[in-house]
């Protein structure tokens, strides 16, 4: 009798050392709908419009997209070949464990502190996004105005309702996911489409494709242009949430690798559309940097559509970032929980307890939540730190992304693929996956604006190295002591027993 692809899933868990705690009920379409909502055009390529808008202009906002686009294609391909192997909601920390050929859990643990970094920002820079477009919304209605504090009231509102999702509403959040590519694809036509037909008249294609535009006081285009590709690489984060959600999909040693390259694959094509159409509808340029809603994007469908028309496409942008933080938030505690339940965070007894009835890690879903509404309080006294935690969602995530590839390449022939790989391909993608996350990690550390002052410094740098030095001074002090790694839960027989005690309940 052939083997189900559920019951292969299972063995193929406890031959890593896990049970199936968490409930296995994802398609392989849900898995690539999570990356592919987290992604999210409509929340990355809008919220750093106006960011482009100073640093580069239209040229490097269009071109800058293919090429980056390009760039992390190959990084997720890389990703995707290791995910094929080793299919556990740990993801990119339990590979490094697996494929380093010396000290395996010094490896590990720094794979998942940039992991955990790298998370917690991206969604505290998806709902920080939303609570600014949800802010220009409520001032043209009700003026609501763009205050800091009103915007990290609406933050943590966001933050609230995404908590509470996916603590109780398991499956509208499974659901909306497959729901929300969808909506994004249908949303960038309409947006496109209306950006097309209604406004009195375009930018011209030499303005759109060539247009350089530098406000941000530095004097060397390399270096504007160099920073400007942040649009982009901020844009293209988070798909390793195919890799997280590999306990819940089936048949995930191939769902999980295509949900990774598919969300980048047609999130290239489709944000590339999204920015074409949308730089040709610019009316004008200054009025939009200067607009009063401080949202760039919605001040451009304002000039073009009018109020109502206006309007209408800023909602629709809007629910296309509540869905993207909500899968965030889902992605994000499904590491916790894995990181956790091998011991790496403090306090790990309480992130990784699942709850019984959702079989959900209900307590890492709000320590998702609650640490990126810290992070993005600093945007109360510094008017930068929203590309600030961009960037640092970017460093984070790609270091965490880029290092069991680096340790891929130094196994070799030795690496046991699974059934996705790149054949002769894997070595050549993952040389350029790690020097080109080696040059964005460098770059997104640099100062943005000149000149530099407290209101418009970086703190990219202090974050990252404020997270580094508190992982590698407990590590040295005391965790390379009793951190070994991913713990396997045991042997088949109280694997089985575990997955038993869930399903009597």
């Amino acid at each position: 009798m052939p083997v189900s692809a559920d019951s292969s899933d299972e063995q193929r868990l406890h031959q890593l050392g896990y049970a199936q705690e968490l409930k296995r009920s994802m398609s392989g379409f849900s898995n690539f709908a999570v990356s592919f909502t987290i992604i999210s055009i409509l929340s990355g390529c809008l919220t750093l419009y106006g960011f482009g808008l100073n640093t580069g202009g239209p040229a490097i906002i269009v071109w800058g997209w293919i090429f980056v686009g390009v760039m992390t294609l190959i990084v997720g391909l890389a990703m995707a070949e290791v995910c094929s192997s080793y299919p556990t909601a740990g993801g990119l920390y339990y590979w490094s464990a697996k494929l380093a050929p010396r000290n395996p859990a010094m490896w590990s643990w720094f794979t998942g502190w940039f992991n955990f970094l790298g998370q917690v920002a991206v969604t505290a820079g998806i709902d920080f996004g939303a609570a600014f477009f949800l802010n220009a919304l409520l001032d043209l209605q009700f003026g609501f105005d763009a205050r800091p504090w009103h915007t990290i009231l609406l933050f943590g509102i966001i933050l609230l309702i995404h908590g509470l999702l996916n603590t109780f509403g398991v499956k509208l959040v499974a659901f909306l996911n497959d729901v929300s590519v969808w909506w994004h694809v249908l949303g960038v036509l309409v947006i496109v489409g209306a950006l097309a037909i209604f406004p009195s008249h375009h930018q011209s294609a030499s303005f759109v494709f060539g247009g350089f535009v530098n406000n941000t006081g530095w004097t060397s285009p390399i270096y504007v242009t160099l920073i400007g590709l942040l649009v982009a690489q901020y844009t293209f984060t988070g798909y390793d949430a195919s890799a997280h959600m590999t306990e819940e999909t089936k048949d995930a040693s191939v769902s999980g690798p295509r949900g990774i390259v598919g969300s980048i694959v047609v999130s290239l094509i489709a944000g590339w559309i999204l920015l074409v159409g949308l730089t040709f509808a610019i009316q004008n340029y200054d009025g939009a940097l200067k607009s009063a809603t401080g949202v760039p994007p919605a001040q451009i469908f304002l000039d073009a559509l009018g109020n109502v028309g206006g309007k209408l496409l800023l909602v629709i942008v809007i629910v296309a970032q509540l869905f993207c933080g909500m899968s965030s938030v889902t992605a994000n505690s499904r590491m916790i929980y894995a990181f956790s339940r091998d011991g790496a965070l403090p306090a790990s007894r309480i992130w990784h307890q699942i709850n019984k009835r959702t079989r959900t890690p209900t307590n890492a879903i709000w320590l998702a939540a609650g640490g990126a509404f810290v992070l993005g309080l600093p945007y109360l006294w510094n008017s930068t730190a929203y590309a600030a935690v961009t960037s640092i969602a970017v460093i984070g995530l790609y270091i965490a992304y880029v290092l069991p590839t680096f340790l891929r390449l130094l196994r070799g022939a030795d690496f046991e693929r699974g059934p996705w790989h790149l054949g002769r391909w894997s070595r050549p993608i993952g040389v350029v996956a790690v020097v080109w996350v080696v040059i964005i990690t460098i770059l997104f550390m640099l100062p943005q604006v000149y000149p530099i002052t407290p209101a418009t410094f970086n703190y990219t740098p202090v974050a990252v190295l404020v997270v580094l030095g508190f992982a590698g001074i407990w590590w040295v002090v005391s965790a390379r002591n009793w951190f070994t790694g991913p713990k396997v839960q045991g042997s088949a027989e109280e694997l089985a027993a575990i997955e038993s005690d869930l399903e009597s309940v």
